[in-house]
């Protein structure tokens, strides 16, 4: 089945790294995560501020009227809470009524708020599976959302590699799954 509403596999994602978020361990939270130079701590931090910007940039702020509002520690003394308010936060402006039509102000430029919520939902499932391999959870990704991302990234992905937001295209072997094959075109090694 191919997931048809953007904001329905969003808030999947969100779900998915949500309960990875509240199975980290006092102790992994400074694990070193498949993202350059980032830990557990600044992984879970990156998505809360993606979180946070989207009521902003959805509910129609520019990026530079938002500013530095997000700047500093974003998960303080409860990661969790941080978390899980910001997800929800987060979800509730995707499905505002006018979300997907409005445009999106981000820094690079203006998007439908439709795309922008498709590239929030490609990275944090692309972060799901960061968190799990950096915690040793499951790392099995939920394979409808990776189809939905995959049939994104198909056209997206050049202008990623291009912006130089992902890493290098990783070898694949034929007959590889569709997990490994998106990981390897995020520049990740499955």
């Amino acid at each position: 089945m191919m997931i048809t509403d953007v904001r329905e596999a969003y808030r999947r994602a969100l779900d998915d790294f949500g309960t990875l978020v509240h199975r980290i361990a006092p102790e992994q939270w400074h694990n070193r995560t498949p993202c350059v130079d980032w830990d557990v701590r600044d992984l879970v931090e990156h998505v809360v501020g993606e979180n946070l910007w989207a009521p902003e940039l959805l509910g129609g702020r520019t990026a530079a009227e938002v500013g530095d509002d997000f700047d500093g520690d974003l998960l303080g003394d409860d990661p969790l809470k941080a978390f899980d308010t910001s997800a929800t936060a987060a979800v509730q402006a995707a499905y505002e009524e006018g979300a997907l039509t409005r445009l999106a102000r981000l820094s690079f430029g203006d998007v439908p708020g439709g795309e922008y919520v498709t590239e929030l939902f490609a990275d944090v499932l692309i972060h799901t599976w960061d968190l799990a391999r950096a915690i040793g959870a499951d790392e099995r990704l939920d394979p409808e959302l990776v189809e939905a991302c995959a049939a994104w990234f198909a056209g997206a992905e050049a202008g990623y590699r291009q912006a130089g937001v992902i890493g290098e295209q990783q070898p694949i072997s034929s007959g590889t799954d569709a997990q490994i094959r998106l990981l390897a075109s995020w520049g990740r090694r499955g």
